[in-house]
Parts: structure tokens; C-alpha cells; sequence
């Protein structure tokens, strides 16, 4: 018993270990086979993963001897198989064997969890006795821990891999947002972007086209690995639509309903797409749902405020536009441009930071430089937090107009 102990404490796969236990049921009882069935709660079932000479198979965790095992935690021994109304000769019929007697055992780990169940069968010379009651109890707990461990393992090693295909995901996902801001005479640009977790449904866009510089900022419904990939699809759609000499309007248009097309009914993208002139200084803009849209006028020292002009990106194919915004850029002007996380971050007493508080830091440091102006608003932010944890997608895309010396 001892021994088996020590090699069931030795790191096995999970299909491993269950040949491992089947062998030591055998060897410790003097039997001729047996069977692990593991415990799946979700649809309520017991699962014959490995048996000797059986295929695997998913019964009721209520069915049979073995599910009266699970269900009442106790052992069961049963010296006359087929004289036990709970017994099912299907087994024996497909595999051509005889089951004269059985023990069955609940599989309960060290945190009175049930992990399975054990079936020893075919003592041989005769059938189960007390003394072998003792010995399979005693095997059961050491079996029950050696599979859990097992599977936890396995989980983890599971999560890992999920972590590192995440952090290759994010890896992807940050590499297609600018990494150098574009320098244009007169303008003092910037974006930043921090995901709630390894990858995140927002975007954003500050680049050089020939219509002018695209600036955008995109926002995909929930969060993870599936937003990430709708808003990396679009922000593709949305740079090759430019570079092969769209305007904005068919760019909007043959986005979003390439997008309608290809995203799941449950998912679509709030997006601010727009375009600045910068001989004139006007932004023409469509906004897919994305709102508020703050525009920092330095003359007066206030925001205005732009309401989208769109759906969001895939919530329907589109055969018309309503006319873009065109917002003309003074000297000293910003175009605001935040996530919901930014707006919806709340503190411990779930009030969220808000416009307001976004407008009056304007008021206040509208003269820094953008680098700076975005530090300030993210340090604020956590400061109003009081140590909440950030749970949203936070993206910040600032478009200053410099003001004349």
C-alpha cells in the first residue's frame, strides 16, 4: 500500500494517472479489473474516461451502482452483480466479460470534494470482504488526491498556455497602433491606450493619409480576445480603405457593412472616424455611436459637445450617411477623444468620474503639452478611483491645434 502511495504521488497526465489507479486497485485487491469514472458537475454525469477493454462513455451521475455511489459518498459492495436490480449487464454484453462481484468507492479529495468514482471488479478466488473494504478505502483517498492534483495541474498548465496566447494576442493588437505620434506643423498630437486586461476592445488611429490625418478611435462591445479581433478587423478595413484613396464617407460606409456582414448580431463598434485638413484647419468626422465628442474651444475657455451621426459599426448595413461634422480647429483648440473608461471609471462608492470632471481638467491644464494633458487625465482618474480596479478599456486620443505665439 505504501508503495502504490508513492507512485501515485509521482506527476502523471491526467490518462496516466487513471491507468496508474486502475492497476493499483487491482494489484492492492487481488482483482481482475476495474474502471475510473470522473465526476463532471456541470451536466450532472459520470465520465468512464479509462477501463480496461472499454471504450469511454458519459452516464447519469444517478445511474447504476456506480451512480448510487456518487450520489450517497459511501462504498458499496456488491458479492452478486446480476442478483443487484441497480446493476447494468450492458457493459458485460459488450465486452464479453462476466462481472461476478464489485466494489464501487466515492473518489473524494482532501477538501470533501467528489472527484469520481472507482470500480474494482472480479475478486479473484471469491469476493470482497471487510478487509478489502478497509484496503480500497484507504486506496480511494489516496486515488481521489492523486487525481485532483492531477487535474488542477492540467488546469493550470491549460491557463498558462492561455495566458502566453494572450500575451502574443496583445503583443499583435498593440503593434497595430501608432508607436510614434505623426508630427505635423502646428498640431501637437496624441494617443494612448490601456486595456482592462492582456488585450482589450478599444483602438485608436493618428496617421498621415492623403486625405488628410485619420484620426480615429474605436470602441468594440465586452471585452478580451473577440472585441480585440472586431476593432484590429476595422482598424485594417479603415487604413486600406484610405490608402487605396476613399473618402470618408464610402470608408465609413464599406466598413461598417463589411462589418454588418462578417460580426456576430451581438457585437458592433462605437467609433469616432475623422479626417483633418490641415491647411484649413477643419476636421470633418462621422461618429459610429461614439459620444461624448469634445471639442475644447480655447476663445471661451469651454467644451462643445457632438453627438454621433451614425449607428454604430455593424449594427446594420447602411445605404445613406447623414452629412459629416466639419469642426474648424482655432489656435489653441482640442479635439477630446476617450473611451468609456475613462468616463464610466467609478470609486468604491460606485459614483463614475464623469464629464465634468474631464471638462474642468481641461479648463485647467488645456495649455500643456498632449503627453502631458493625458498623464494628468489618467492620474486623476486613479486618484478619484481611491484603489478601484480598472474594468473597462481606457483610450485617450488628444488633437491640438498650437496656439499662435
Amino acid at each position: 500500500m505504501l508503495a502504490v502511495t508513492r507512485k501515485l504521488a509521482a506527476p502523471f497526465d491526467l490518462m496516466t494517472m487513471l491507468a496508474e489507479v486502475v492497476s493499483a486497485a487491482k494489484q492492492v485487491l487481488d482483482a481482475d479489473w476495474g474502471s475510473v469514472w470522473l465526476y463532471d458537475p456541470t451536466p450532472e454525469e459520470l465520465v468512464l474516461e479509462i477501463a480496461t477493454g472499454i471504450a469511454p462513455v458519459r452516464v447519469p451521475a444517478s445511474a447504476g451502482i456506480v451512480g448510487a455511489c456518487a450520489r450517497q459518498r459511501q462504498l458499496i459492495n456488491v458479492p452478486d452483480c446480476y442478483a443487484d436490480a441497480r446493476f447494468n449487464p450492458a457493459m458485460d454484453r459488450s465486452t464479453g466479460q462476466r462481472t461476478r462481484c464489485m466494489l464501487a468507492l466515492p473518489l473524494i479529495d482532501h477538501k470533501d470534494v467528489l472527484v469520481g468514482v472507482m470500480q474494482v471488479l472480479n475478486k479473484k478466488g471469491g469476493v470482497f470482504d471487510t478487509s478489502d473494504e478497509v484496503l480500497a478505502t484507504a486506496l480511494a483517498a489516496q486515488c481521489a488526491v492523486a487525481l485532483q492534483r492531477v487535474r488542477m495541474t492540467e488546469s493550470l498548465i491549460e491557463g498558462e498556455k492561455m495566458r502566453q496566447e494572450l500575451e502574443m494576442a496583445r503583443v499583435v493588437q498593440m503593434n497595430t497602433l501608432p508607436t510614434v505620434m505623426p508630427s505635423l506643423p502646428g498640431y501637437d498630437l496624441y494617443g494612448t491606450f490601456r486595456p482592462a486586461s492582456l488585450t482589450g476592445g478599444d483602438t485608436f488611429d493618428l496617421s498621415v493619409q492623403d486625405q488628410g490625418l485619420l484620426t480615429v478611435l474605436g470602441d468594440a462591445t465586452g471585452h478580451g480576445i473577440a472585441p480585440a479581433l472586431s476593432v484590429m478587423q476595422m482598424h485594417a478595413m479603415l487604413r486600406m480603405a484610405f490608402r487605396l484613396g476613399a473618402d470618408l464617407e464610402t470608408a465609413f460606409m464599406q466598413v461598417n457593412n463589411e462589418l454588418a456582414t462578417t460580426l456576430a448580431d451581438d457585437r458592433f463598434i462605437t467609433a469616432f472616424i475623422g479626417l483633418l485638413d490641415t491647411s484649413t484647419h477643419r476636421m470633418r468626422f462621422h461618429s459610429a455611436g461614439q459620444a461624448p465628442i469634445l471639442h475644447y474651444q480655447a476663445a471661451v475657455g469651454a467644451c462643445v459637445h457632438y453627438d454621433p451621426t451614425s449607428f454604430p459599426l455593424a449594427a446594420m448595413p447602411l445605404s445613406t450617411l447623414r452629412p459629416a461634422i466639419c469642426m474648424e480647429m482655432l489656435p489653441g483648440d482640442i479635439l477630446v477623444l476617450l473611451s468609456d473608461g475613462i468616463y464610466e471609471y467609478h470609486d468604491v462608492h460606485n459614483e463614475q468620474f464623469g464629464e465634468e470632471r474631464v471638462e474642468a481638467l481641461l479648463r485647467t491644464h488645456h495649455g500643456r503639452r498632449m503627453t502631458e494633458l493625458s498623464a494628468l487625465l489618467l492620474e486623476a482618474v486613479q486618484a478619484f478611483a481611491q484603489g478601484a480596479a480598472q474594468e473597462d478599456d481606457i483610450t485617450i486620443v488628444l488633437v491640438k491645434r498650437e496656439a499662435q505665439p
